[in-house]
């Protein structure tokens, strides 16, 4: 979900994409059939893909790892940043929402590089072994997320990155009146990768909040 200051109109959020993105007409045609659907607040900005392409760049990653796919705009800017022999695993649990990512990753050429399973995410990622990725992104249930966390630090090589969105949850993180089960789940993770003497981290707000982790070694 990627949810706009609000103190910044659509002006702004159209300026960012223009200047500050080298967001593709494919993509922007897939955030476009997104934005009409009920669940159109799950999708991420352009500015979020923009600069999660760039840490796959500037992490030289080739093996990738997303929890949560929705519509696969994420997938389409991660996998355009990979290298040729490159690889992303989605994990998700849809196939209705999931089947427009397909469409649009056909399109651009980089199916080849996505593998795509649909299961709950704790089950698909129990099968791969320790530092078998450079990158992860968990963009999924928020009261999973723990253990998402915990399976990545295992998943993601020393010194790979792992980027956590929603951190956030539009303010309500930081409100003592909210009380949800995934604002809790999130405050809780974020007051755990505060005080984790396993990671380097930093809390941006990007999107509704993005909390980047990289693996000591």
């Amino acid at each position: 979900m990627s949810n706009k200051p609000a103190n910044w109109d659509q002006k702004v959020l159209d300026y960012v994409a223009a200047v500050g993105t080298h967001e593709t007409a494919l993509m922007r045609k897939l955030r476009a059939e997104t934005a009409a659907m009920p669940e159109a607040n799950m999708q991420i900005g352009a500015d979020q893909g923009q600069f999660l392409a760039f840490l796959i760049k500037l992490t030289g990653a080739r093996r990738a790892l997303e929890i949560g796919t929705f519509t696969g705009y994420s997938a389409l800017a991660v996998a355009g940043a990979l290298p040729e022999d490159g690889t992303l695993l989605c994990c998700d649990v849809s196939e209705q929402w999931t089947s427009i990512g397909r469409r649009y990753w056909r399109e651009a050429g980089l199916d080849h590089k996505i593998e795509l399973r649909i299961a709950p995410a704790t089950e698909t990622l129990a099968t791969f072994e320790p530092d078998s990725f450079d990158f992860a992104f968990i963009d999924a249930d928020k009261t999973n997320y723990d253990a998402y966390y915990e399976a990545c630090l295992k998943l993601v090589r020393p010194g790979g990155v792992i980027a956590i969105d929603n951190v956030l949850w539009s303010g309500a993180v930081a409100d003592p009146a909210e009380n949800g089960e995934s604002t809790l789940a999130l405050r809780a993770l974020n007051a755990k990768i505060h005080d984790d003497s396993r990671i380097d981290s930093c809390l941006t707000t990007i999107g509704d909040g993005l909390t980047l982790v990289r693996r000591q070694r």
